[in-house]
């Protein structure tokens, strides 16, 4: 009889697609973001400048986008690492339990700051 260790990986070409994809999002957004911060119009040395340029849904929703990007590719990439150096199952655990809530964390903390949520 063979007795399978349930480990939760599941590797496989998604994972793989979606950290590329979520890759390619982040580095068009960067350079998006890059040409139209040296080209922008506003006067962007303060809180007022920067507060007018995230005041449009259209900069707030594809910042988020990218946020959610980068926290799944982080996701990906920690979890592969997790599975394939650390070998006690408890421990992995406890790890892929600390980075899903960081980063889930982390998500919500960008809500908050793009669509200025008070506590």
């Amino acid at each position: 009889m063979v007795k399978r260790v349930i480990t939760g990986a599941h590797y496989g070409l998604k994972d793989w697609l979606v950290q590329r994809v979520t890759a390619i999002y982040m580095a068009l957004f960067t350079l998006v973001f890059a040409v139209g911060f040296l080209f922008c119009p506003l006067k962007l040395d303060g809180y007022e400048g920067w507060s007018k340029l995230f005041s449009s849904g259209c900069v707030k929703f594809f910042s988020f986008l990218f946020i959610l990007s980068l926290c799944y590719h982080a996701w990906i990439g920690m979890r592969d690492i997790w599975m394939d150096y650390v070998k006690p199952a408890g421990v992995r655990l406890a790890l892929h339990l600390v980075t899903l809530f960081l980063l889930i964390g982390y998500a919500g903390w960008a809500v908050r700051i793009l669509w200025g949520l008070s506590a």
